[in-house]
């Protein structure tokens, strides 16, 4: 019986009858040929039979793929080895950047008054919680009474602290900052922190004739800070703390067009980045003019956090980047260092600081520009008529 095994030769021929593989074989060793001269076969006994495959053999070389026969590692191995390198990946980015440092202390803040700027929802609500906890007189400063009102009796049950009180502000009218300052100095005798909090992400222009995003991240709360400062410094020890952004990396201070709504491709997303970048300066240039006061002041980051501010964003941002939902950090983990800020003993001497995960960090080289802060200091004074 002649042997039908089939073997692949070094020209990469697949041989298909004994004949040519008994041949090949003897041409390799440099036997003759398997006709001998008159063309006399010569007996099958003379060439070295090819091995028969086992039946394991067969099973192998039928059931896998030619990619695989080589290797003990792909397959159903490598694909687990990816799919366990990338969810290593992604433990790797989370704890980094979005599981944020959570703020250990377990200060008691009884007896003290904490103001909290747009705390009916987002990082200003969690802070509100945690400060209501620790038994402080909490006042949320909001726009919308109703949503204040209803976030109001939340942070009551939640904390069970039942000094939480609503008091309306709107940052987008500089004559509603006057209001709100003067009737809280008639019925708070206190303030010990401030927390300016509030934030929006939208384009156009407030009564007041300034850009949108900058008069109420900046403008607003440079005026409530200003008109609130004697308080602050009447109960001092006390601290200010405002709450920036990762994108002031990407802010400018452009001293022509405050009062110019930017028209930039994600509405408003220009002016929302340099009014961080002013939030940053302002407590640079702030905790300069504070020095022997005993009042503090930090500037925030919270991360990137999922909250109302990001509804201001088109929905084809957050079509075409619904992976980076996979990094955004939930409202209680972007309040802790707002937090540690305003609760961490023996952090004066960081008065002025950026803090990123509850600790001081290292902000853009604009934002720490001591010219470009003294600079936007007065310029805001100017524009809120602060200056004789």
């Amino acid at each position: 019986m002649p042997n039908t095994s089939l073997e692949e030769d070094n020209s990469g021929h697949v041989p298909e009858t004994t004949e040519e593989v008994t041949g090949a074989e003897r041409s390799r060793r440099g036997q003759p040929s398997k006709a001998g001269e008159g063309g006399k076969s010569t007996p099958e006994t003379e060439f070295e039979r090819v091995p028969e495959p086992t039946q394991r053999e067969r099973q192998t070389s039928t059931s896998q793929p030619e990619g695989t026969r080589t290797s003990g590692h792909g397959g159903v191995g490598g694909a687990g080895g990816g799919a366990a390198l990338l969810l290593g990946l992604y433990a790797l980015l989370y704890y980094n950047f979005v599981a944020a440092t959570r703020c250990r202390n377990a200060v008691s803040l009884r007896g003290k008054t904490v103001l909290i700027t747009g705390g009916n929802s987002g990082i200003g609500k969690a802070t509100a919680v945690d400060l209501a906890r620790r038994g402080a007189r909490v006042i949320l400063a909001c726009r919308d009474k109703v949503r204040g009102e209803s976030a109001m009796y939340d942070i009551r049950r939640e904390s069970g602290n039942s000094e939480v009180i609503l008091m309306i502000l709107d940052l987008g009218s500089l004559n509603s900052v006057r209001a709100f300052a003067q009737n809280f100095l008639k019925s708070e005798p206190r303030l010990d922190i401030l927390i300016n909090n509030a934030g929006i992400l939208k384009d156009g222009q407030t009564a007041d004739g300034f850009d949108r995003a900058f008069q109420v991240n900046h403008l607003g709360h440079f005026l409530l800070t200003h008109l609130l400062l004697d308080r602050l410094k009447h109960c001092a020890p006390s601290r200010i703390i405002i709450v920036s952004s990762f994108s002031h990396i990407f802010g400018k201070i452009d001293f022509h067009s405050t009062n110019k709504p930017n028209k930039w491709m994600m509405e408003g997303t220009e002016s929302y980045f340099n009014s961080k970048l002013a939030n940053v300066l302002h407590v640079r240039e702030l905790a300069k003019r504070l020095k022997g006061t005993n009042v503090t002041c930090y500037a925030v980051d919270p991360g990137a956090v999922k909250t109302e501010i990001n509804r201001s964003f088109p929905w084809w941002i957050f079509s075409s980047l619904w992976f980076m939902r996979l990094f955004v950090r939930d409202c209680d983990a972007g309040a802790q260092t707002s937090i540690y800020c305003a609760t961490e003993e023996g952090i004066e001497r960081l008065s002025g600081r950026y803090f990123v995960d509850c600790q001081p960090n290292v902000p853009s080289p604009q934002a720490r520009d001591d010219q470009l802060a003294k600079k936007l200091w007065e310029f805001s004074e100017r524009l809120l008529g602060l200056t004789a």
